[in-house]
Protein backbone atom coordinates (compact mmCIF):
# COMPACT_ATOMS: atom_id res chain seq x y z
CA UNK A 1 0.00 0.00 0.00
CA UNK A 2 1.54 3.66 -0.88
CA UNK A 3 2.71 5.16 2.19
CA UNK A 4 -0.18 8.33 0.84
CA UNK A 5 -2.85 5.59 2.26
CA UNK A 6 -1.05 3.94 5.29
CA UNK A 7 -3.24 5.48 7.60
CA UNK A 8 -6.30 3.58 5.54
CA UNK A 9 -4.07 0.49 6.45
CA UNK A 10 -3.77 1.55 10.46
CA UNK A 11 -7.31 2.26 10.54
CA UNK A 12 -8.59 -1.39 9.30
CA UNK A 13 -5.90 -3.13 11.61
CA UNK A 14 -7.09 -1.22 15.08
CA UNK A 15 -10.85 -1.05 14.13
CA UNK A 16 -10.98 -5.11 13.94
CA UNK A 17 -10.15 -5.37 18.16
CA UNK A 18 -12.09 -2.24 19.16
CA UNK A 19 -15.58 -3.63 17.14
CA UNK A 20 -14.72 -7.37 18.75
CA UNK A 21 -13.79 -6.30 22.20
CA UNK A 22 -16.67 -3.47 22.71
CA UNK A 23 -18.97 -6.37 21.75
CA UNK A 24 -17.76 -8.92 24.08
CA UNK A 25 -16.93 -6.90 26.93
CA UNK A 26 -20.28 -5.28 26.76
CA UNK A 27 -21.76 -8.86 26.50
CA UNK A 28 -19.94 -10.22 29.77
CA UNK A 29 -20.65 -6.69 31.71
CA UNK A 30 -24.22 -7.56 31.23
CA UNK A 31 -23.92 -10.78 32.03
CA UNK A 32 -21.65 -9.76 35.55
CA UNK A 33 -24.57 -7.30 35.86
CA UNK A 34 -27.50 -10.19 35.48
CA UNK A 35 -25.49 -12.30 37.91
CA UNK A 36 -25.24 -9.59 40.36
CA UNK A 37 -28.43 -8.73 40.65
CA UNK A 38 -30.44 -11.58 39.32
CA UNK A 39 -32.96 -9.61 37.72
CA UNK A 40 -32.73 -8.46 33.91
CA UNK A 41 -34.79 -5.70 34.17
CA UNK A 42 -32.23 -4.22 35.90
CA UNK A 43 -29.67 -4.44 33.52
CA UNK A 44 -30.28 -2.17 31.38
CA UNK A 45 -30.35 0.73 33.95
CA UNK A 46 -27.62 0.02 35.49
CA UNK A 47 -25.98 -0.34 32.01
CA UNK A 48 -27.03 2.80 31.42
CA UNK A 49 -25.61 4.97 34.24
CA UNK A 50 -22.56 3.68 34.07
CA UNK A 51 -21.97 4.67 30.30
CA UNK A 52 -23.98 7.66 31.24
CA UNK A 53 -21.41 10.18 30.00
CA UNK A 54 -20.73 8.58 26.77
CA UNK A 55 -24.61 8.24 26.08
CA UNK A 56 -24.99 12.15 26.88
CA UNK A 57 -22.16 13.07 24.44
CA UNK A 58 -23.45 10.96 21.77
CA UNK A 59 -26.67 12.03 21.47
CA UNK A 60 -25.80 15.25 22.44
CA UNK A 61 -23.63 15.40 19.26
CA UNK A 62 -26.45 14.03 17.88
CA UNK A 63 -28.80 17.21 18.57
CA UNK A 64 -26.01 19.70 18.05
CA UNK A 65 -24.86 18.73 14.80
CA UNK A 66 -28.93 18.85 13.33
CA UNK A 67 -29.18 22.55 14.90
CA UNK A 68 -26.13 23.23 13.22
CA UNK A 69 -26.98 22.38 9.92
CA UNK A 70 -30.57 23.38 10.33
CA UNK A 71 -32.33 20.31 10.61
CA UNK A 72 -35.63 19.77 13.04
CA UNK A 73 -35.17 17.71 15.84
CA UNK A 74 -38.36 16.10 18.25
CA UNK A 75 -37.77 14.11 20.97
CA UNK A 76 -34.28 13.34 22.89
CA UNK A 77 -34.05 10.68 25.16
CA UNK A 78 -31.32 9.17 27.69
CA UNK A 79 -33.86 6.30 28.71
CA UNK A 80 -32.72 2.90 27.85
CA UNK A 81 -34.73 0.78 26.19
CA UNK A 82 -35.12 -2.71 24.87
CA UNK A 83 -35.47 -3.11 20.61
CA UNK A 84 -37.53 -5.82 19.51
CA UNK A 85 -34.50 -7.51 17.78
CA UNK A 86 -33.31 -7.57 21.72
CA UNK A 87 -30.81 -4.46 21.21
CA UNK A 88 -30.24 -2.25 23.55
CA UNK A 89 -31.13 1.39 22.72
CA UNK A 90 -29.34 3.93 25.60
CA UNK A 91 -30.79 6.90 24.09
CA UNK A 92 -32.07 8.66 20.99
CA UNK A 93 -32.48 12.16 19.30
CA UNK A 94 -35.52 12.30 16.53
CA UNK A 95 -34.56 14.37 13.38
CA UNK A 96 -36.60 15.10 10.20
CA UNK A 97 -36.00 13.45 7.38
CA UNK A 98 -33.23 15.53 4.90
CA UNK A 99 -30.48 15.43 2.33
CA UNK A 100 -28.15 12.08 2.00
CA UNK A 101 -25.17 14.87 3.07
CA UNK A 102 -26.80 16.21 6.37
CA UNK A 103 -27.95 13.13 7.43
CA UNK A 104 -24.51 11.76 7.16
CA UNK A 105 -22.97 14.36 9.44
CA UNK A 106 -25.88 14.21 12.16
CA UNK A 107 -24.81 10.49 11.89
CA UNK A 108 -21.07 10.72 11.91
CA UNK A 109 -21.90 13.85 14.96
CA UNK A 110 -20.83 10.94 17.62
CA UNK A 111 -17.78 9.59 16.56
CA UNK A 112 -16.61 13.17 15.41
CA UNK A 113 -17.54 14.44 19.50
CA UNK A 114 -16.18 11.03 20.58
CA UNK A 115 -13.08 10.88 18.91
CA UNK A 116 -12.12 14.42 19.83
CA UNK A 117 -12.92 13.57 23.67
CA UNK A 118 -10.90 10.32 23.72
CA UNK A 119 -8.04 11.76 21.45
CA UNK A 120 -7.79 14.24 24.10
CA UNK A 121 -7.91 12.03 27.66
CA UNK A 122 -6.14 9.33 25.44
CA UNK A 123 -2.95 11.51 24.35
CA UNK A 124 -3.05 14.32 26.65
CA UNK A 125 -4.35 13.13 30.15
CA UNK A 126 -3.13 9.65 29.85
CA UNK A 127 -0.74 9.92 27.31
CA UNK A 128 -1.40 5.84 25.96
CA UNK A 129 1.59 7.26 23.31
CA UNK A 130 3.88 6.51 25.55
CA UNK A 131 2.43 2.67 25.64
CA UNK A 132 2.36 2.30 22.11
CA UNK A 133 6.05 3.95 21.65
CA UNK A 134 7.28 1.29 24.19
CA UNK A 135 5.39 -1.25 22.64
CA UNK A 136 6.53 -0.64 19.31
CA UNK A 137 10.41 -0.39 20.36
CA UNK A 138 10.06 -4.34 21.61
CA UNK A 139 11.04 -3.73 25.19
CA UNK A 140 9.44 -5.24 27.87
CA UNK A 141 11.12 -3.01 30.43
CA UNK A 142 10.62 -0.01 28.32
CA UNK A 143 6.59 -0.54 28.07
CA UNK A 144 6.45 -1.83 32.09
CA UNK A 145 8.44 1.50 32.70
CA UNK A 146 5.54 3.56 30.47
CA UNK A 147 2.96 1.94 32.29
CA UNK A 148 3.54 2.82 35.46
CA UNK A 149 3.82 6.49 34.19
CA UNK A 150 1.15 6.01 32.58
CA UNK A 151 -0.75 4.95 35.75
CA UNK A 152 1.03 7.67 38.13
CA UNK A 153 -1.20 10.88 35.91
CA UNK A 154 -3.25 12.62 38.38
CA UNK A 155 -6.96 11.15 38.53
CA UNK A 156 -6.28 8.76 36.29
CA UNK A 157 -8.93 6.51 37.17
CA UNK A 158 -11.36 9.26 36.22
CA UNK A 159 -9.99 10.16 32.83
CA UNK A 160 -9.82 6.21 32.09
CA UNK A 161 -13.97 5.92 33.19
CA UNK A 162 -14.49 8.63 30.91
CA UNK A 163 -12.19 8.08 28.13
CA UNK A 164 -13.49 4.17 28.10
CA UNK A 165 -17.18 5.18 28.42
CA UNK A 166 -16.99 7.68 25.33
CA UNK A 167 -15.08 5.15 23.19
CA UNK A 168 -17.33 2.79 24.20
CA UNK A 169 -20.34 4.50 22.81
CA UNK A 170 -19.46 6.77 20.16
CA UNK A 171 -19.78 4.12 17.83
CA UNK A 172 -22.56 5.29 15.00
CA UNK A 173 -25.60 2.95 15.04
CA UNK A 174 -27.06 1.36 12.01
CA UNK A 175 -29.46 3.76 11.55
CA UNK A 176 -26.57 6.63 11.83
CA UNK A 177 -24.75 5.31 8.94
CA UNK A 178 -27.67 4.73 6.63
CA UNK A 179 -26.49 7.55 4.32
CA UNK A 180 -22.73 6.52 4.52
CA UNK A 181 -23.07 4.05 2.00
CA UNK A 182 -25.13 6.62 -0.46
CA UNK A 183 -21.76 9.01 0.02
CA UNK A 184 -19.26 6.60 -0.14
CA UNK A 185 -20.78 5.16 -3.42
CA UNK A 186 -20.59 8.60 -5.05
CA UNK A 187 -17.39 9.67 -3.49
CA UNK A 188 -15.90 6.67 -5.17
CA UNK A 189 -17.44 7.70 -8.46
CA UNK A 190 -16.23 10.82 -8.64
CA UNK A 191 -12.64 9.81 -7.91
CA UNK A 192 -13.16 7.37 -10.63
CA UNK A 193 -14.10 9.81 -13.29
CA UNK A 194 -11.27 12.35 -11.85
CA UNK A 195 -8.80 9.33 -12.44
CA UNK A 196 -10.34 8.57 -16.05
CA UNK A 197 -9.83 12.38 -16.74
CA UNK A 198 -6.08 12.04 -15.78
CA UNK A 199 -6.35 13.80 -12.63
CA UNK A 200 -4.42 10.64 -10.70
CA UNK A 201 -1.26 13.01 -10.04
CA UNK A 202 -3.15 15.57 -8.83
CA UNK A 203 -5.45 13.68 -6.63
CA UNK A 204 -2.30 11.78 -5.19
CA UNK A 205 -0.38 15.39 -4.74
CA UNK A 206 -3.33 17.22 -2.64
CA UNK A 207 -6.09 15.08 -1.53
CA UNK A 208 -4.74 11.75 -0.63
CA UNK A 209 -2.58 13.38 2.25
CA UNK A 210 -4.90 14.87 3.74
CA UNK A 211 -7.34 11.72 3.62
CA UNK A 212 -4.21 10.36 4.96
CA UNK A 213 -3.72 12.12 7.58
CA UNK A 214 -7.68 11.89 9.08
CA UNK A 215 -7.21 7.88 8.46
CA UNK A 216 -4.19 8.15 11.20
CA UNK A 217 -5.89 10.15 13.36
CA UNK A 218 -9.10 7.68 13.10
CA UNK A 219 -6.89 4.89 13.56
CA UNK A 220 -4.90 5.92 16.35
CA UNK A 221 -8.80 7.09 18.51
CA UNK A 222 -9.75 3.18 17.04
CA UNK A 223 -6.23 2.34 19.27
CA UNK A 224 -6.51 4.00 21.75
CA UNK A 225 -10.62 2.86 21.90
CA UNK A 226 -9.22 -1.10 21.53
CA UNK A 227 -6.25 -0.20 24.41
CA UNK A 228 -9.03 1.27 26.90
CA UNK A 229 -11.23 -2.23 26.15
CA UNK A 230 -8.63 -4.52 26.19
CA UNK A 231 -7.68 -3.47 29.74
CA UNK A 232 -11.15 -4.44 31.38
CA UNK A 233 -12.08 -7.20 29.55
CA UNK A 234 -10.28 -9.82 31.44
CA UNK A 235 -10.98 -8.59 35.08
CA UNK A 236 -14.69 -8.43 33.91
CA UNK A 237 -14.85 -11.87 32.35
CA UNK A 238 -12.72 -13.31 35.27
CA UNK A 239 -15.19 -11.65 37.53
CA UNK A 240 -18.13 -13.03 35.64
CA UNK A 241 -16.61 -16.59 35.46
CA UNK A 242 -15.21 -16.76 39.36
CA UNK A 243 -19.23 -15.54 40.36
CA UNK A 244 -20.84 -18.21 37.95
CA UNK A 245 -19.15 -20.78 39.81
CA UNK A 246 -19.15 -19.68 43.19
CA UNK A 247 -22.72 -19.34 42.94
CA UNK A 248 -23.39 -21.80 40.78
CA UNK A 249 -24.87 -20.18 37.78
CA UNK A 250 -25.25 -20.67 34.29
CA UNK A 251 -26.91 -18.15 31.92
CA UNK A 252 -27.47 -18.90 27.93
Amino acid sequence: MPQSLDGLLWLLICLGPLLLFQRWLHREFQILLLVITRRSEVVPVIFSIIFFPGVFLHELSHYLMAVIVRVQTGKFSLIPRVMPDGRLQLGYVETAQTDLFRDALIGAAPLLAGGAFVSFAGLYQLHLDLLWNAAASGSLDSFLVAARSVYAVQDFWLWFYLAFAVSSTMLPSRSDRRAWLPLAVGGVVLVAVGLMAGAGPWLLANVAPLVNRVFQASAAVCFISAALHAALLAPIWLARKALMRLMGLQIA
